[in-house]
């Protein structure tokens, strides 16, 4: 002990004879500095992480002289044909109020303007879920109770007290379907209806936030997703400034339980998995990603978005679903699109939670407002009560029996569809399809110039990235057409075969270009201008 004594003032001695020879100023100063540096090196690294070397480098050659103009013309021929036209309808677009007004005539304004629409019947990948003409069956019956409602808001409950009765059972009903019955859930699951699948997204990453900041104190989020996770947690992230960390889907294009685990730190507060993702149609392994949330005590937001009206019914017709709902341990929240495969108006969405303390969360209360207090649970104040009678109409109407008859069709004819693709020579499907979206690639052609030869024959798919591919959406629409559309795409196919590149007019080079530049942030820069010029 002694020994340890002597040796430690030894030390002391000899450290204090070294740095007598500084000024005390050098030995305040120079621990600073050196902090000063590990910072600037830390930042460093953390942007190099978060945007990736070439992006930086290509940042700083945007800066040259002459560099940036470059760009700016390149991009705006980029825009234009992006446009493909639509410049001529802006300029007719109307500025001012009439001076007199149409009254009625307006009507007939109106059918000439629809009349400029695509012909969307049975030709869009999603889009219109409904089967049959607007103007007969189901499309005339919610239009019907929309109309009955359309001057109703349920911001005035004490009001419309019927709109906020239909919502309430809404809800309830589209609870029962994703789990509330069960014991698992807690019986206590609970929520709100919403303008769509976004706002649902919105407010869920919202009131897990400020659901973790109340029970952990975490005040700088971060959220964990797979790169097939839905866009609008990307917007969800900018609104509410929350850290998204991005995870690679593994080899069958699923959520990568164990990359999601290696991201999971002191400010994790949700991680999203989706049944099924938008791009192929996928259902992430819930039961997983349930079990990691349990143990790291984090929310775990399930997007059924797309199938919260199609899964339930699936798994009761006997196909393979795997778990996906509030019966997964785990699972904290869900969003639920009434106006797909709800066969409701658009602009129906809702989002549940599994109990009131979460979603307390969602609320806005403010107490210090001259006009009164005030308590909103979404996004919107004044909300639409026409939509919400049109989706509780839509629910009723159709029923249990209607939902598994409809569930059945769109499920055969996408098997249907699965197998037609994957008989065409050239064309392979991308994973194994739990639901109704089918992505399909292609190593023998560029599938791009494919999609531009089906736009040309009145098709409308999705255009998708890594890998390069396409998908269709199966809806009611489709159960008539689908021999037509396979028809259509062999050919496509057979075409781009024997004539390899793009065609005049098509998209495919710019879709190309777009997956293959280095510099994400030109393409993001292309976006916004293309949508700034459209609006």
């Amino acid at each position: 002990m002694e020994a340890a004594a002597e040796l430690a003032l030894r030390l002391r001695a000899a450290a204090n004879g070294r740095l007598a020879r500084y000024e005390p100023l050098v030995l305040v100063a120079a621990p600073l500095l050196a902090l000063l540096v590990a910072r600037t090196l830390h930042a460093a690294a953390a942007a190099v992480a978060d945007r990736g070397l070439v992006a930086i480098v290509i940042s700083a050659v945007k800066l040259l002289p002459g560099v940036s103009g470059y760009i700016a013309a390149e991009k705006k021929k980029v825009v234009d044909k992006m446009q493909s036209g639509g410049t001529s309808t802006k300029n007719n677009r109307r500025a001012e109020l009439p001076t007199i007004g149409l009254a009625e005539e307006v009507i007939k304004d109106l059918e000439e303007l629809k009349a400029k629409d695509v012909d969307w019947q049975g030709k869009c990948s999603g889009t219109v879920y409904i089967a049959g003409s607007e103007s007969e069956g189901h499309f005339e019956l919610i239009n019907k109770a929309y109309s009955m409602f359309s001057h109703t808001n349920p911001l005035h409950q004490d009001v419309f007290k019927s709109v906020a009765n239909m919502e309430a059972e809404v809800v309830a009903m589209t609870a029962a379907l994703l789990g509330s019955k069960e014991k698992s859930s807690g019986g206590q699951i609970c929520g709100n209806m919403t303008s769509g699948g976004t706002e649902s997204i919105l407010l869920a990453v919202k009131t897990s936030r400020d659901y973790m900041r109340s029970k952990k104190g975490i005040t700088k989020p971060e959220m964990i997703i797979a790169e097939s996770a839905h866009s609008a947690y990307d917007k969800a992230a900018e609104y509410f400034n929350i850290k998204v960390r991005r995870v690679p889907v593994n080899k069958e294009f699923l959520a990568d339980v164990k990359g999601f685990k290696r991201c999971i730190n002191g400010n994790t507060i949700m991680m999203v998995g989706s049944a099924p993702g938008f791009p192929h149609g996928l259902i992430d392994p819930i039961e997983e990603l349930g079990e990691l949330a349990s143990r790291y005590d984090i929310c775990l937001h399930v997007d059924l978005c797309l199938g919260g009206f199609v899964l339930p019914f699936a798994r009761k017709l006997g196909y393979p679903i795997p778990p996906f709902d509030f019966s997964v341990k785990g699972v904290t929240s869900i969003s639920s699109d009434v106006h797909k495969y709800g066969l409701a108006p658009k602009g129906t969405s809702v989002v549940l939670y599994r109990n009131h303390e979460i979603r307390k969360h969602q609320f806005v209360a403010v107490t210090e407002w001259t006009g009164g207090l005030y308590v909103s649970p979404t996004i919107a104040g004044s909300r639409p009560g026409g939509l919400i009678a049109g989706a509780w109409a839509a629910m009723m109407s159709v029923g249990l029996n209607g939902y598994l008859d409809s569930t059945s069709r769109i499920m055969e004819v996408s098997k249907k569809i699965q197998r037609g693709i994957e008989e065409i020579p050239g064309l392979f499907v991308i994973g194994k399809p739990n639901m109704t979206v089918v992505a399909f690639g292609s190593d023998v052609v560029d599938i791009f110039e494919v999609n531009d030869i089906m736009s040309s024959k009145g098709w409308h798919l999705n255009a998708l990235q890594r890998p390069n591919s396409l998908h269709i959406c199966v809806t009611l629409q489709h159960t008539t057409v689908y021999k037509d559309f396979l028809k259509d795409l062999q050919d496509s196919v057979d075409t781009v075969k024997a004539n390899p590149g793009p065609i005049s007019g098509g998209m495919a080079p710019i879709y190309g270009a777009a997956g293959k530049m280095p510099d994400r942030g030109t393409v993001r820069e292309l976006l916004v201008e293309f949508m700034d010029s459209s609006c």
